[in-house]
């Protein structure tokens, strides 16, 4: 078990798990938390036998969004995390998901409160379930706030701008059917079993190549905001070197020889 006072971390199988850790309050974003958010992103960068992380909180909640006594630097254990802060002004955004991407996909195992801070770490996940009884929702305009996390940018990419600007704007909850239909989450499951259903599928990209999952991800990425034209070639850039992999051969092996394909980031 790793991470921070805030945050844990531990794995299953290829799978690295971030637990956001602050269930009596419903895990509001800390400096700590923070910083072992961060530290989690670089793990599962520098680590090849992860191959996915799945991304959650304790104590039925995901997260309320920004604790801002916490985050000015009441309650903390040390002066460590103030100082990681100051050695890098721009951590915060990067645990945030604002100012980085991961190599590996992330899943989100949503149940209850995702809001605020919380929603905006959410549009920066590849993969997203909830729970039914899990709440959404940008509120920052309700508290004469910005959401300066990306949701003005990312959010009108990810689903229809009318729905964009209304949850923008109205600072108003969602909840979790509500947020499936608009195309916010992808799946809905029974209250409890969101982590269990992330599992699942990280399991399943587990087990296909790693090269062509890493590649697959990278192009969706960075041809979106290219014209079609371009995005085509530059994904013919990124696919092709992928055949060469002896990876690529052994997946048409195995397929040969009906059994599950050895991979070995080759």
């Amino acid at each position: 078990m790793g991470g921070t006072e805030h945050l844990t971390t531990h794995r299953e199988g290829a799978t690295l798990v971030l637990t956001l850790n602050r269930p009596e309050a419903k895990n509001a974003l800390s400096l700590p938390l923070l910083v072992g958010l961060y530290d989690g992103w670089l793990e599962a960068d520098a680590d090849d036998s992860i191959r996915s992380v799945v991304l959650t909180g304790a104590g039925g909640d995901f997260c309320a969004g920004m604790d801002l006594k916490a985050l000015a630097g009441q309650g903390m254990a040390g002066d460590q995390y103030r100082d990681r802060l100051k050695a890098d002004p721009d951590l915060h955004w990067k645990a945030m998901l604002r100012h980085h991407r991961p190599r590996k996909p992330v899943i989100a195992a949503v149940e209850g409160y995702c809001v605020a801070g919380g929603t905006e770490i959410l549009q920066g996940t590849d993969i997203r379930v909830a729970g039914a009884g899990a709440t959404f929702g940008l509120f920052e305009v309700k508290r004469g706030l910005f959401p300066i996390g990306g949701s003005t940018v990312r959010l009108q990419r990810q689903i229809p701008r009318t729905h964009a600007l209304e949850m923008l704007l109205t600072g108003r909850p969602y909840g979790a059917q509500e947020a499936a239909r608009i195309g916010l989450i992808g799946r809905v499951v029974p209250d409890g079993t969101a982590l269990d259903a992330a599992l699942e599928i990280a399991e399943q990209i587990n087990a296909c190549g790693p090269l062509a999952v890493e590649a697959v991800k990278a192009s969706v990425y960075d041809t979106a905001s290219m014209s079609e034209a371009d995005g085509l070639a530059a994904e013919l850039e990124r696919g092709w070197p992928v055949f060469a992999t002896a990876d690529a051969k052994e997946g048409a092996l195995a397929f040969a020889e009906k059994r599950a394909a050895v991979y070995r980031r080759a």
